[in-house]
């Protein structure tokens, strides 16, 4: 089982590693962008002390990075 990770944690670790930028916020929601080939990748993540599984699958889903990289990664 994995360490539980904070929504600041994740913006960091995406911003720093991933390439993504702040694009912006709505309320407890961040808007993260990153220029792809085909266009743009955006993923939105919420500002929770601890995000459960589920939400940080779906965030690494919409970003389009691998769980195993994105832990070797944190």
């Amino acid at each position: 089982m994995r360490k539980p990770l904070s929504g600041k944690k994740v913006i960091k670790v995406l911003c720093k590693e991933f390439g993504f930028y702040f694009e912006s916020q709505k309320g407890s929601h961040v808007k993260l962008k990153k220029a792809h080939l085909g266009g743009e990748v955006i993923t939105i993540v919420p500002l929770h002390k601890e995000l459960t599984i589920g939400t940080l699958k779906g965030v690494l889903e919409l970003a389009e990075v691998n769980e195993l990289v994105f832990w070797e990664k944190v």
